[in-house]
């Protein structure tokens, strides 16, 4: 019973999230508890406004993903199975990493992005947030890559393997839950972003919808439900991948606290 409260009182801003949105134009303190007469007008204004900034964001996203795994998966798979010296100072360093705050880290990455030209671009921001999704991701693999067994790793290299093919071949293939893990997260850590959507974008022409958000609560405070639409369109993605992945992630979290 308690259980069920608990999970009520979490779950209700997303339903009021829901409601406020079906709502009509106005101020949304005067809406109804349900949405008896659903308007479904602020759904359209939404995507009339917004909808740009949400195929920014689902590209950044994509791409912080995509970058952070390609540098990641060969830096954890090196740091799990090979003798390298000095091992335990690059994982302090990449989580020291992580507690760096963001906001040191975009007021750093302002200035070079001011001299390299990257101000107010795609790669600019995906850059960024993949140095949030870079470590983490490194992290989550490393564990999962200690826990494959040594033997088959041998056994590849005895049938010839190279060590890029037992990587490509035997090692990715054995990391998929892992793999989801890190990209997953990767990707919530970039749909999320803020800060350095704001920091290292002064124009409108790349514009993530956590900006687009931002600015839409300044300029459209009469219309909460084409605000609140918004905010029930970009929590969609990120919904829908944690529903899909769900087993995947258990599984990726936990494999390297059973090693």
């Amino acid at each position: 019973m308690i259980g069920i409260i608990l999970l009520a009182l979490m779950l209700f801003p997303v339903y009021w999230m829901v409601n406020a949105s079906l709502q009509p134009t106005g101020n949304t303190l005067r809406g109804g508890w349900f949405p008896t007469h659903p308007d479904f007008s602020g759904y359209v204004t939404a995507l009339r406004d917004q909808g740009r900034s949400l195929v920014t964001s689902l590209v950044i996203a994509l791409g912080s993903v995509v970058l952070s795994l390609g540098l990641a998966a060969p830096a954890a798979y090196a740091l799990a199975q090979f003798p390298i010296r000095g091992t335990k100072f690059v994982l302090l360093g990449i989580l020291i990493t992580q507690m760096v705050p963001s906001i040191v880290v975009a007021n750093a990455l302002y200035s070079a992005y001011n001299d390299l030209g990257l101000l107010n671009s795609y790669l600019g921001l995906i850059l960024a947030d993949s140095t949030a999704g870079v470590p983490f991701a490194i992290i989550i693999m490393r564990s999962f890559m200690q826990s494959i067994p040594r033997e088959i790793i041998e056994a590849a290299r005895v049938d010839g393997a190279g060590r890029l093919r037992v990587f490509r071949a035997v090692v990715l293939p054995m990391s998929v839950n892992a793999l989801i893990t890190a990209g997953l997260f990767t990707f919530l850590f970039a749909w999320s972003d803020l800060l350095f959507a704001l920091t290292l974008t002064t124009t409108e022409t790349v514009r993530p919808v956590t900006v687009g958000i931002y600015q839409y609560i300044g300029a459209q405070t009469d219309q909460w439900n084409a605000v609140m639409a918004t905010v029930v369109l970009a929590s969609v993605p990120a919904a829908v991948l944690l529903v899909v992945a769900q087993r995947h992630v258990a599984a990726g979290a936990t494999s390297g606290s059973l090693k």
